[in-house]
């Protein structure tokens, strides 16, 4: 049975323990619950990939409390700690090499080279990095390719009992992914759009940055072509929807669920994934979307209704 673990001193000394015994514990951060397991433990990292259903080609990130945390893992040039310093704790993770003999399962980078890392921008997801004194490989706390979980009770409706604990900090605040970046020979490739929106990262390197392509074999946690998807057929930009469906709304517009009624995409990108969980609870079968601005958070907004709508 999944223990529902509260915000205290109790709790997070109970996680902490879990997780140092190899169990799997859900926990907050400000953009989605992570599903934790000590990143140095093969086995345990194992039991994120059984519990989630997860390729074990689709590299994890690993969660630290700190940029001296993070660079006992991996190699930052100076541009790299350019943007760590400007943007930790936060929603950006960091693909960099990993050190030789760095103590990583090859489950987290899936026999990449290369780690993703982030230090989070949550007080709770912070005392638990610090209290395990391990990286915590992290991917979200939902079945893979379903959608993302920003609540507790999210995370106990997709997972069930297939996890040790659930660490209860209440609704995350960003509710989107980590922005993903690559700085690689002195550039700066953008793996996944996110909760850090590419307007200030392109601000602090005063160049602009573009969204690489990406192959079969993810380089970083999210690039599935078909990801973050709800059990309804979903369909874009649609200002009329059809008889049979289900409108997602954007702005001032009638709609069942709508991400913000004003236009706003920081309120659009916390409600994002649980509406998309409404949507599944409500049995919707077919889901419109209206149309949302291609600009700051609404890039990466657009990136996770475009991976829900993918062909599955």
């Amino acid at each position: 049975m999944t223990l529902r673990l509260s915000a205290d001193t109790t709790g997070i000394d109970r996680a902490a323990q879990l997780l140092r015994q190899g169990g799997l514990v859900a926990f907050p951060t400000e953009t989605v619950y992570g599903l934790g397991a000590d990143a140095t433990d093969a086995r345990a990292v194992a039991g994120i990939y059984a519990a989630k259903g997860r390729p074990s080609f689709n590299p994890l990130i690993a969660h630290v409390p700190s940029l001296q945390a993070a660079e006992d893992l991996v190699h930052l040039d100076d541009l790299a700690r350019q943007l760590a310093r400007a943007f930790w704790p936060g929603p950006m993770t960091l693909v960099l090499p990993l050190h030789d003999g760095a103590p990583i399962a090859d489950l987290v980078t899936a026999g990449l080279p290369t780690l993703a890392v982030r230090v989070p921008d949550a007080p709770l997801a912070l005392q638990l990095l610090e209290r395990i004194g391990h990286p915590v490989a992290a991917p979200s706390a939902n079945p893979s390719g379903r959608v993302s979980p920003t609540t507790a009770n999210h995370v106990e409706a997709g997972l069930g009992d297939r996890i040790d604990a659930i660490l209860d900090g209440g609704p995350c605040p960003v509710g989107l992914e980590s922005t993903i970046l690559m700085p690689v020979d002195g550039t700066v490739r953008l793996l996944r759009p996110g909760g850090l929106p590419v307007e200030r990262i392109e601000a602090l390197l005063g160049t602009p940055i573009s969204l690489e392509a990406t192959g079969d074999t993810p380089t970083a946690p999210g690039q599935l072509a078909s990801h973050y998807a709800p059990q309804g057929r979903v369909r874009l930009n649609v200002t009329q929807p059809d008889p049979d469906e289900t409108l997602l709304g954007f702005g001032p517009v009638k709609a069942e669920l709508n991400l913000s009624p004003t236009g706003d995409l920081t309120e659009a990108a916390a409600q994002l994934f649980g509406h998309l969980q409404t949507l599944d609870r409500m049995g919707a079968p077919r889901i419109a979307v209206s149309p949302v601005p291609e600009q700051g958070l609404g890039r990466a907004i657009n990136d996770r209704l475009r991976r829900a709508a993918a062909p599955r």
